[in-house]
């Protein structure tokens, strides 16, 4: 399997996947309400299960959705996603627990602090259905510090912005479609084993990974701040 062309690969699904997806566009504007609904239910979901509620195909769907819709500054569409289904993504988790297996040998972990809370918690994102990886190419921003010098230097923080958007539209998205996810980060640890066992390009950059599958608990609620501190309007109507 060659990744280098395409900005979204699948692996472990029922069937080959294709690259694109035709967009509609939608006949009427969709009510913000929708979207305010789809953000207050979104919650980390740790405890997760392999039932899926919809097929494969819609999971690509989404994904190509999110790779042909989600704006980046610039244009740079920098980002590029690696999708890991069913055993797939078993076999993923299964990479992370060696990692770590590895730290344990060299003294990094404790066996104690291994058996009685990472292994569990690593055993739970197995437990699911599938993961999204995230990651940044580098050889799509670089043209841009080097066209416009004035910017050099915010382009690296920008590709991070437009990966967080993918992350957050997917997301919500999986949650639409009735997954519960949770994002993590195990990046550098993982990097050179994901991209041996999936082909993924060693220039690119692994920022993190979002792990869905069936809600088998709900998400817990967070105290919020009130929004008089962290926001301010002016010129109200």
């Amino acid at each position: 399997m060659t990744l280098r062309p395409l900005s979204t690969a699948f692996v472990g699904a029922s069937r080959p996947f294709s690259s694109t997806v035709g967009v509609n566009m939608p006949s009427k504007m969709p009510s913000s309400g929708a979207l305010v609904d789809l953000a207050k239910g979104r919650h980390s979901i740790y405890k997760l299960g392999k039932e899926s509620p919809v097929s494969d195909e819609k999971i690509e769907e989404l994904v190509n959705q999110a790779i042909l819709n989600v704006p980046s500054a610039f244009n740079t569409q920098s980002t590029r996603l690696v999708v890991l289904l069913h055993k797939e993504h078993e076999r993923l988790w299964d990479i992370v627990m060696e990692c770590f297996q590895g730290l344990v040998k060299n003294g990094t972990l404790s066996e104690e602090m291994w058996k009685g809370q990472t292994q569990p918690k690593l055993m739970g994102m197995k437990n699911g259905l599938g993961t999204i990886l995230f990651y940044e190419d580098p050889a799509h921003i670089k043209p841009y510090s080097e066209k416009f010098p004035t910017y050099k230097d915010q382009f690296g923080p920008w590709s991070e912005h437009t990966n967080a958007m993918h992350q957050y539209f997917l997301w919500i998205g999986l949650e639409s479609l009735g997954f519960g996810a949770n994002l993590q980060h195990y990046n550098p640890l993982i990097d050179s084993a994901v991209a041996k066992q999936w082909d993924v390009p060693t220039e690119w950059r692994l920022i993190s990974q979002l792990v869905f599958g069936s809600p088998e608990a709900e998400g817990q609620e967070k105290p919020k701040k009130p929004v008089e501190e962290r926001v301010k309007i002016y010129g109200k109507l």
